[in-house]
């Protein structure tokens, strides 16, 4: 089989796609990567041509030989769909978890994603508490919650609650909450060790003044967290801008009555009288 014509690179380059056509990658901003099935890796294998071992910058032995599609450093969003052999590649990790080659794409040379250690990082603990089912790391720079970076508490509470409040499926699709990363310089093992501890307990982390990282099971459901996050953003953000304070929300007991109909469990910590 063509690598291209696999299932599950046709749903990588879709998703990256619809994250252009969102306007959330201007340049090369966001990356994206997928914890590769094995029968996945079994059917593109005969397209695979390693190259040199390198190191990853970090430690992930909870992901030894497995093998990741990921965007490359430098490449632009608006070309996945139109050039995949030149934007992306499949990488193995090896056996330690510490060095990682690429065996397909990137044909005109590069690496992978800058910030090839947080994906992983992600992916590992991910795996970890979710029993393997999370297979997509998602990083992309959403306007609007950028923007309340500058505005809001660099908090969970005031992030998660906030944005709850936005739209009433906002606490069925995220009941865990939002994690918030302070600033933090980009790309190397800091801010992967930061957000990977987020990742513990959110799906989503906001990276202040950045953007968000989401993790899901699959394209779909981690492309839906993202929009979901960040239209809940738009709201707020045009919220604020029409009257800073509101008229009236929705209070902590219906939430509650929220989560005993849709069979799901708020942290308590989040339903803060204000």
């Amino acid at each position: 089989m063509k690598f291209t014509d696999a299932d599950f690179v046709q749903g990588f380059m879709r998703m990256a796609n619809d994250g252009w056509e969102q306007g959330w990658h201007e340049r090369n901003g966001g990356n994206l990567s997928y914890r590769v099935k094995d029968e996945e890796v079994e059917s593109v294998r005969e397209n695979f041509e390693p190259k040199e071992w390198q190191p990853i910058g970090t430690s992930v032995p909870g992901l030894a030989r497995e093998y990741f599609l990921v965007t490359g450093s430098g490449k632009f969003f608006r070309n996945v769909i139109l050039k995949p052999e030149d934007s992306l590649c499949m990488i193995e990790i090896d056996e330690a978890g510490e060095n990682y080659r690429i065996v397909w794409g990137l044909v005109n040379g590069g690496r992978p994603t800058s910030e090839l250690p947080s994906h992983l990082m992600n992916h590992e603990v991910k795996k970890q508490v979710t029993d393997g089912k999370y297979r997509v790391i998602y990083h992309a720079h959403t306007t609007n919650i950028i923007a309340l970076t500058f505005v809001l508490p660099l908090t969970a509470e005031a992030f998660t609650r906030e944005l709850w409040e936005m739209a009433t499926e906002c606490p069925v699709v995220f009941p865990s909450g939002i994690g918030v990363v302070p600033w933090m310089v980009p790309g190397g093992r800091e801010i992967a060790v930061e957000t990977s501890k987020l990742m513990k307990e959110y799906d989503v982390a906001v990276w202040a003044h950045h953007g968000m990282f989401a993790a899901g099971e699959d394209f779909d459901l981690t492309f839906g967290l993202m929009h979901t996050v960040e239209k809940s953003a738009e709201i707020l953000v045009k919220m604020r801008s029409m009257q800073p304070q509101k008229r009236q929300t929705i209070t902590p007991e219906q939430f509650r009555a929220l989560a005993r109909d849709f069979n799901v469990s708020l942290p308590e910590k989040f339903l803060f009288e204000k």
